[in-house]
């Protein structure tokens, strides 16, 4: 089995690639800034995106986790806040960032018969509008649509897509107030990969197996 994850440089990310690599699975990890073993990769940007995939060489992949994602707009107030280039960075990253990776490495998917996991939010469902990050909570749910339009697009390919929400998470990004641990959510995640099919392709749930509301 072999895996790669964006976004691997720390967080849930770091955490993934870790227990893989402890499950003894060929793993690779990468990162804008990459350190150690890391793959260079800024997913905004076509090239580099090209660039994994002509160091990749046809490597068949049997998962690809799309990991990498930005939360910019935190705390950010309705008068003031939401600028331009926050909203231009994050759907980069968080949706533009998930197409390139996943176009890129098609060939690595189609010889793998692999899945792709991206990592959304359960912010992403507009069933749950409680107001507020509005950039993070649009570019999620613009991650949701397009794992959702993949699933249908790869299916006669053999290659499964499904969308998580890996739960609120004390990292850099959840805070340490968030409800549970890096890996409590690498347990549940992991499992969500694992039962992931062609059957269940395009499904949105949480890390802990929760099917979550478009």
């Amino acid at each position: 089995m072999t895996i790669l994850i964006t976004g691997a440089n720390r967080g849930i990310g770091a955490a993934l690639l870790s227990h893989y690599r402890h499950q003894g699975m060929a793993t690779f990890g990468t990162a804008r800034r990459p350190e150690g073993d890391l793959l260079p990769l800024d997913v905004m940007q076509q090239d580099s995106v090209k660039e994994l995939a002509r160091r990749l060489n046809g490597l068949p992949l049997s998962l690809l986790v799309c990991n990498a994602g930005v939360y910019a707009d935190k705390g950010q107030a309705l008068e003031a806040g939401y600028a331009p280039r926050l909203w231009a960075q994050s759907f980069a990253v968080n949706v533009m960032g998930v197409f390139l990776t996943v176009q890129a490495l098609l060939p690595n998917l189609r010889a793998g018969k692999g899945k792709v996991a991206i990592i959304s939010s359960a912010m992403a469902s507009d069933a749950r509008a409680p107001g507020g990050s509005y950039i993070y909570r649009s570019s999620k749910a613009a991650a949701l649509n397009l794992g959702r339009n993949l699933a249908v697009d790869l299916k006669p390919e053999g290659v499964a897509v499904g969308i998580y929400h890996p739960g609120w998470v004390k990292t850099d990004m959840g805070g340490p107030q968030a409800e549970i641990s890096p890996a409590q959510s690498v347990a549940g995640l992991t499992a969500r990969f694992a039962a992931l099919s062609l059957e269940t392709t395009g499904c949105f749930e949480s890390y802990d197996g929760t099917e979550l509301p478009f």
